[in-house]
């Protein structure tokens, strides 16, 4: 999945997960919750 530059370093993260959403890109992250992006 292509991850835009702004998110992916929160993308990289540990725990990190990238999730397609209706039609949009999030990066969720269980282990810290405050790391949460949207792109799209």
């Amino acid at each position: 999945m292509k991850v835009r530059a702004s998110i992916a370093s929160l993308a990289k993260k540990q725990g990190a997960q990238v999730v397609r959403r209706r039609g949009k890109v999030y990066v969720i992250n269980p282990s810290n919750p405050r790391d949460k992006a949207r792109q799209g």
